[in-house]
């Protein structure tokens, strides 16, 4: 397996606040996601793939313009999967590349994109896997403003709420398997 490390260092060479953020963030999402692998070994999660694709789920985070968190791209932030998508399949790691399309909300389906006029390319970005829902759940429950705690279920919930429905009720899916 390809080290996160060097493909992050690749796409985020300077030793700065933005690299900072995005390391802290994908650790703490490997964390969670790893503690998922331990606690519900009946799942037979590959443990080195989930450490791999939480440190690059939001490697295109640059690419965008989220001064905030110190990305000054010219993209919506709202892109960040997609464009870390394409840069993991230009480096060969294609099932990386879908958790990083995925991992948006609580993933977005073609019918929310369509009806939120979201600026997203046209499909569905559900995680399929039990690794992509893993790291996508993992993920929601850390903040890239907030490095420094874990959000509550509750607040997960409310901060999916503006995608829509569907997005909370997979979420307590995930809670109820995963938690």
């Amino acid at each position: 397996m390809t080290d996160p490390y060097s493909i992050i260092r690749k796409y985020y060479p300077a030793d700065n606040d933005l690299r900072h953020i995005l390391l802290e963030h994908s650790e703490s999402v490997a964390r969670k996601a790893l503690a998922v692998a331990d606690s519900h070994p009946e799942l037979m999660l590959d443990r080195d793939f989930l450490h791999t694709a939480s440190l690059l789920h939001d490697v295109g985070i640059f690419l965008t313009d989220a001064p905030g968190i110190h990305c000054y791209g010219a993209e919506p932030y709202l892109r960040h999967g997609v464009l870390g998508a394409q840069l993991m399949r230009r480096e060969g790691l294609y099932a990386v590349a879908r958790v990083c399309e995925r991992h948006t909300g609580a993933g977005l389906s073609a019918a929310d994109i369509d009806r939120q006029h979201l600026p997203l390319p046209p499909g569905d970005y559900l995680p399929e896997t039990l690794e992509e829902q893993v790291v996508c759940y993992a993920d929601k429950f850390y903040s890239k403003t907030h490095l420094d705690r874990e959000r509550t279920v509750e607040q997960v919930l409310k901060s999916l709420e503006r995608f829509g429905a569907e997005g909370p009720a997979r979420f307590l899916g995930w809670q109820e398997r995963f938690g």
